[in-house]
C-alpha cells in the first residue's frame, strides 16, 4: 500500500510548486511499460507451449508424408506445410470454417472420441477435377454439396491422408484413425460440447496453382490420455529409438561381413627392457605362468573370448575352440538384435 502524506508534507509540496522550485512534471506518475497478457478464466489453456510445439513437430512429418502421397495420387505438384497450431474452443473452430465444406469425422482408435478433418472447398474441387482427368482447375460454383460420386472420390483421398497421420503419430501412440462420415454442414458435426477446448492444426495446402487450408481438430478429451507424451523430450527420444530399431537389421547384415583379427595367445611374461633388448634368435623365454597342456587364449580384436588348443589342419597351423571365458562381460560381445528378437 502507498504511503499517505501528512498535511505538513502536502503544504510543503504545494509551496515548492507555487514558488517554482519544483516542476509539476516531476510529480507525474511513471507509466508502467510492462506488457500485460490477458487471461480468460472462463476459457483456461489446456495445452502448454511445449505440448503445442510437439504437436506441430508431429504434423510437420505428416505434412511431408501428405505432400508425397498426394503428389503421386493427383499426378500434380502438391505442397503441404503446417501454418499454425492453436487451442480454441470447438465453437470457435466451427464458426471459422465455411458452409458448405468438406468435413470428415474421424475415429481416433484406440483413443476415445472423434476428431475432425476439414478441407477447403477450393482444394476439394481441385483434387476431384484432377482425379476426373482435368487440369486441377477449381469449379466456379464452390458453394454446393458434393455429389455421391464426388463424395466417394474424396473418401479415397481422406483415407490416404489418414494413413499418413497414423505414421506421423507412431512415435507417441499406435494411432489407427478411421473415416466415419463426411459432412458438408459443420453444424452437423457436433463431436464435443461447443465450449470444449480443442487443439487445431492448420495446414496450408497447394495443388498446382490452387491454394487453400486443411484443418485437423482434436478435442482435449480425446487427446487427454496421452497428454503426458506430448513433450519434446519424449518425442525426440522415441524418434531416436525408432530410427535405431529401423536400421538395426541393416547394421547386423553389414557387420556380418566385417573381418575380425583372431589371436591365439600361448602365454605372457613381464621382462625388463634390458632383457628384451638382448634377445637373440634361438633364445628361450620361460613362461612362468603357463604349463604344458594349458589351453591357449583366443582373443577377438582386443578382447579375450575363448579357450582353445593348438593343432594342424592339412599343412597349416590351427586352433580348436574348447570353451568360452567365464569372465567376459556380456555387454562386451552383445549380439545385435531387433527389439523383440532373442540374441543368438
Amino acid at each position: 500500500m502507498n504511503e499517505v502524506l501528512s498535511q505538513d508534507e502536502i503544504d510543503q509540496l504545494l509551496t515548492a510548486i507555487s514558488s517554482g522550485d519544483s516542476e509539476v512534471d516531476e510529480f507525474k506518475p511513471v507509466n508502467d511499460t510492462r506488457k500485460i497478457k490477458l487471461y480468460d478464466f472462463k476459457r483456461p489453456d489446456k495445452f502448454s507451449k511445449e505440448q503445442l510445439r510437439t504437436v506441430s513437430n508431429m504434423h510437420e512429418t505428416f505434412a511431408r508424408l501428405t505432400t508425397t502421397s498426394l503428389s503421386a495420387q493427383l499426378r500434380s505438384l502438391v505442397h503441404v506445410h503446417v501454418a499454425s497450431v492453436d487451442q480454441p474452443t470447438y465453437e470457435e473452430f466451427i464458426r471459422s470454417i465455411p458452409t458448405p465444406t468438406t468435413l470428415a469425422v474421424v475415429n481416433m482408435d484406440p483413443l476415445k472420441g472423434n476428431a475432425v478433418l476439414e478441407i477447403d472447398p477450393a482444394i476439394t474441387f481441385c483434387m476431384i477435377d484432377r482425379l476426373f482427368g482435368g487440369r486441377g482447375v477449381s469449379t466456379a460454383n464452390k458453394n454446393r454439396d458434393l455429389t455421391d460420386i464426388e463424395q466417394s472420390v474424396m473418401e479415397g483421398i481422406i483415407v490416404r491422408i489418414l494413413a499418413n497421420m497414423r505414421e506421423a503419430w507412431t512415435q507417441v501412440i499406435d494411432l489407427r484413425p478411421r473415416l466415419g462420415q463426411i459432412e458438408t454442414n459443420p453444424q452437423f458435426a457436433q463431436i464435443v460440447p461447443p465450449s470444449e477446448m480443442v487443439v487445431l492444426i492448420t495446414l496450408e495446402i497447394k495443388v498446382g496453382d490452387e491454394e487453400g487450408m486443411m484443418n485437423f481438430c482434436i478435442p482435449y478429451l480425446t487427446i487427454e490420455p496421452i497428454i503426458s507424451k506430448l513433450s519434446s523430450q519424449f518425442w525426440f527420444s522415441s524418434v531416436r529409438r525408432s530410427s535405431t530399431t529401423q536400421y538395426l537389421g541393416t547394421l547386423k547384415e553389414k557387420l556380418a561381413s566385417v573381418d575380425m583379427e583372431l589371436v591365439a595367445e600361448v602365454g605372457s611374461i613381464n621382462l625388463p627392457i634390458k632383457d628384451v633388448l638382448s634377445l637373440r634368435t634361438g633364445d628361450i623365454v620361460r613362461l612362468s605362468n603357463t604349463r604344458v597342456g594349458d589351453p591357449l587364449i583366443l582373443s577377438v580384436g582386443n578382447k579375450k573370448k575363448f579357450y582353445c588348443q593348438p593343432g594342424v589342419v592339412g599343412k597349416k597351423m590351427a586352433v580348436q575352440v574348447t570353451g568360452k571365458l567365464e569372465d567376459v562381460a556380456a555387454d562386451d560381445f552383445e549380439e545385435l538384435s531387433v527389439e523383440g528378437e532373442e540374441s543368438l
